[in-house]
């Protein structure tokens, strides 16, 4: 794929999905960092359940914190390895307060350090929060990149560093949101909607539904939905 093909696949994208970002419910950045480490292996309707419950009563280090485990597990229950993750909450929620004076920071290095951030957890904070032009390669992301010819390879890393290499200036700050919406409602895992993909013409997956008139990027309404 060359880079004339990658900058007309950002720009469809941009145009289909005219409001790239996050569909995790938050009100702050220290909402949006609980919401992303609650959502491995977890679906974002998922969270948004319980934490539109969860943060009505508690949305600062210190409310969680003083939740406990167990009253936090009331509110996360509902959502995969809720209790390692309340764990994981409760104890980023101290380092907070304790190096942090309460706030979320913005460096990679010190949000990897927290309880249940990882690599991909601070590039979401990192692009969502703060407006870097990091990438944060979920299965969306790895999918696309593999299956599109978009960014090839075996490890997640290895896709990164080739998103990163690749994908237009223009669009860093939004692929990562654009990447995303598109692999969760239109070039889905199972079978992918072809035919109503605005890429189709550009898109190298050899097992591809071939769609013969041109395809004009409209707004999806349900890719635009926050």
């Amino acid at each position: 794929m060359n880079s004339k093909q990658r900058l007309e696949i950002f720009k469809r994208l941009s145009v289909a999905i005219p409001n790239p970002t996050t569909e995790l419910r938050h009100s702050s950045t220290f909402e949006l960092l609980i919401a992303v480490i609650l959502s491995a292996q977890a679906t974002d309707k998922g969270v948004n359940i319980a934490t539109e419950k969860l943060f009505a009563v508690a949305n600062t280090p210190e409310s969680i914190l003083a939740l406990g485990l167990q009253g936090l597990e009331q509110y996360i229950k509902t959502i995969g390895l809720y209790h390692a993750k309340a764990q994981n909450v409760l104890a980023t929620c101290q380092m907070l307060i304790t190096q942090h004076q309460s706030q979320v920071p913005n460096t990679r290095l010190a949000l990897e350090a927290l309880p249940g951030v990882g690599r991909k957890t601070a590039n979401v904070i990192l692009n969502t929060a703060f407006g870097e032009p990091t990438i944060a390669v979920d299965t969306h992301l790895f999918r696309l990149g593999n299956r599109i010819k978009l960014a090839t390879g075996k490890t997640v890393l290895e896709v990164e560093k080739k998103y990163l290499k690749t994908i237009p200036q223009e669009f860093m700050k939004d692929a990562h949101h654009l990447l995303i919406l598109h692999g969760r409602y239109t070039c889905t895992a199972r079978k992918p909607k072809c035919s109503q993909c605005c890429i189709n013409d550009l898109c190298e997956y050899p097992d591809k539904e071939h769609v013969h008139q041109k395809y004009i990027a409209t707004p999806q309404s349900d890719q635009s939905k926050q």
